[in-house]
């Protein structure tokens, strides 16, 4: 017997896609998904494509299939579509050993992350006559 899922009628929109195993640190990560957090999706990509991280690549591969999902799963207009949420969590550290001198070994961590990107529809507001 397990516990009966609560529907939320009222829920908002959202569209979420996860890369787990990132090769980079929560560290590197964060600066770069607090920068797009609140933009629309085509601008995010194309402050990830100029931006000279080496891990944006995988953060515009993420973006992109959130993208696919609102419009293949969902049939959202992408057009609309702006990024809600956007956060990394810590995944496993491999670690490695590198010789010293006199027999000694320095450790080499090597982290993992898991990315996730949650977009939502914008809201259209609409204005009534001028501003003053």
């Amino acid at each position: 017997m397990g516990k009966k899922k609560k529907i939320d009628k009222n829920k908002d929109k959202t569209v979420r896609s996860i890369n787990n195993n990132i090769r980079s640190s929560v560290r590197k990560l964060n600066p770069i998904l607090k920068g797009i957090v609140g933009k629309k999706v085509e601008i995010a990509i194309r402050d990830l494509e100029f931006s000279e991280k080496r891990i944006t690549k995988d953060i515009r591969k993420t973006i992109n299939s959130a993208v696919a999902n609102a419009e293949n799963n969902f049939q959202y207009d992408i057009d609309g579509l702006i990024i809600k949420e956007a956060y990394c969590g810590k995944k496993i550290i491999m670690k490695r050993f590198r010789p010293r001198a006199k027999g000694r070994a320095a450790s080499i961590m090597k982290p993992y992350s898991s990315v996730t990107i949650i977009l939502s529809e914008a809201k259209q507001t609409e204005s009534h006559g001028a501003k003053s």
